[in-house]
């Protein structure tokens, strides 16, 4: 049995779905423990483009089981959308499987998204106004709306009702905004769940089926350590837990059972939204290195914020993730700059640092330390084995690996599945 979780070490969009997909070719189970659609993954197969936002990317394997586990939280109409999308491209989504455990996004969370936002102004946290926050607050606050629950007719209605007292008055007298008449979305949900029943169930209870009988599981993560609630960039963050942890309550099982943590990363660091970046490059260079890797949103098309590599990040998310290997994108990307810088440690208040500071005031005070390494324009889309790479990318590479003391075990040198090193 091999238990993998393949997690980003970044701010997402570190093309975690790839790595994802190819080990989804090996795996009997692929589960999505966290996050809503405010996530994507881009995955080109065949030639053909996937953009996927809640479903598993291993749905693009015939015959695997994919779960969406109780940790996500989902909006049944961009779900159903998903699963159409699909369809109409000849997947077959009939082995999806939705925990009955999951919350789910109600119109007045995503109202209440962007009235937020809105009322932040300069201090807005850039969410993709999905509802996905609120929606979490709700479950904090014990007052949400299950999967279980809204296939049960008479058990949503009343839940319905009973939230809409309350949210319609938040929306209404705090914020100014329109409320929600009941019996309108009672009826636009009755329809999401009469077509979405069909898929939800104890997943819980098959995983652990899944774990005695000793088949391979993948838990894919979306987003990554730097926007995970309690580790990130707080409060430029997401709502959930979307490092190696995560899988443990946003799936369900114990944490003696996972084998293997993938942590994946970029030659180059990329952001979206508001929030620090230490390494960003807001000049040329970032522009250049957004232009070559084209740096926009999966599934918001925003435009990324881009800065050369940073080990201290990295070297934190292999502690917080328990990585065993790293997974390396757009080697080719970087490779095209003539010169390229890689961030070994800070430097703040006179003094050299090598951790990440909690506090953004003093995240704030830190100033890169580099190393310079010259680029290896040549291309490397063929490359198979890492010996054939450039002098110059595995003096990089191996660099990196001496900064963060983990293994690299996949360099991506292209979009494409089989654009991949395997290095062994």
């Amino acid at each position: 049995m091999a238990t993998r979780v393949v997690v980003g070490t970044q701010w997402g969009d570190e093309g975690k779905g790839k790595y994802i997909d190819m080990l989804a070719k090996n795996s009997d189970i692929v589960v999505r423990f966290s996050g809503g659609n405010n996530a994507g993954h881009t995955i080109v197969a065949g030639g053909v483009k996937y953009a996927l936002h809640l479903i598993p990317s291993g749905i693009l394997h015939n015959g695997k089981t994919c779960i969406i586990g109780n940790g996500v939280v989902i909006d049944p109409a961009v779900l159903l959308r998903e699963i159409d999308e699909l369809n109409d491209k000849g997947i077959n989504t009939d082995k999806l499987l939705i925990s009955d455990r999951a919350h789910v996004i109600m119109p007045y969370h995503k109202e209440l998204d962007e009235l937020q936002e809105k009322f932040r102004g300069s201090n807005s946290l850039g969410t993709t106004k999905r509802g996905i926050g609120p929606a979490y607050a709700d479950k904090t606050e014990r007052c949400g709306i299950r999967m279980c629950d809204l296939i049960d007719a008479d058990l949503f209605k009343q839940k319905v009702k009973a939230n809409l007292d309350v949210k319609n008055l938040i929306i209404e007298k705090v914020y100014g905004g329109q409320g929600f008449d009941a019996e309108k979305v009672l009826e636009e949900y009755s329809q999401y769940a009469r077509r979405l029943k069909r898929y939800v169930t104890d997943t819980n209870s098959v995983l652990f089926n899944a774990i005695e009988e000793g088949k391979d599981i993948l838990f894919e993560g979306a987003q990554a350590t730097f926007l995970d609630l309690d580790f990130g960039t707080y409060p430029y963050v997401t709502s959930s837990n979307p490092v190696a942890g995560g899988v443990c309550t946003g799936a369900g099982i114990g944490p003696v059972f996972i084998n293997e943590v993938y942590g994946v990363l970029k030659a180059y660091t990329s952001r979206v939204g508001a929030g620090p970046f230490p390494t960003e490059q807001d000049n040329e260079i970032g522009n250049k290195i957004r232009e070559l890797g084209w740096e926009y949103g999966t599934t918001t098309g925003r435009p990324r914020r881009c800065g050369w590599l940073d080990t201290v990040m990295i070297r934190y998310a292999a502690k917080v993730n328990g990585l065993t290997a790293l997974a390396i994108n757009h080697v080719d990307t970087i490779g095209k700059l003539s010169k390229i810088k890689l961030c070994r440690a800070y430097k703040k208040d006179g003094v050299e640092i090598s951790h990440f500071p909690a506090s953004l005031k003093e995240l704030d005070k830190c100033e890169p330390i580099y190393e310079e390494f010259d680029g290896w324009d040549t291309d490397i889309s063929n490359v198979r084995t890492y010996g054939e790479l450039p002098e110059n990318a595995r003096k990089y590479l191996s660099r990196l690996e001496e900064l963060v003391g983990v293994r690299i075990k996949l360099i991506g040198v292209g979009k494409e599945r089989e654009q991949t090193i395997v290095v062994t």
